[in-house]
């Protein structure tokens, strides 16, 4: 069964509330009565065990390639005088 975070819109109580996913929602407040009682959005909190393919591809691994050159001269601006043939004065026409 998942657990449900939800907050009260009007006196800001927050519980988490293990419930099927076939029952009702919750409306009222355990805490102060209103009818403002909502389900919040939250991240699905799961483990992968086991030794699937993100073990073998994404598994340890704590740092972060690092850009090649080729990769930083890609994304580099093209000059402004740079033209793009004989229709092109160089005057920023791109």
């Amino acid at each position: 069964m998942p657990i449900y975070a939800y907050r009260c819109s009007a006196c800001g109580h927050a519980k988490d509330v293990l419930q099927k996913l076939s029952d009702a929602p919750l409306s009222t407040c355990p805490s102060c009565g209103a009818e403002a009682f909502a389900k919040q959005l939250t991240a699905a909190g799961f483990q992968l065990k086991g030794s699937g393919w993100y073990a073998t591809d994404f598994k340890g691994s704590t740092s972060t390639p690092a850009a090649s050159p080729s990769a930083e001269t890609a994304s580099a601006p093209a000059p402004a005088t740079a033209g793009c043939g004989s229709a092109c004065s160089g005057s920023g026409c791109h």
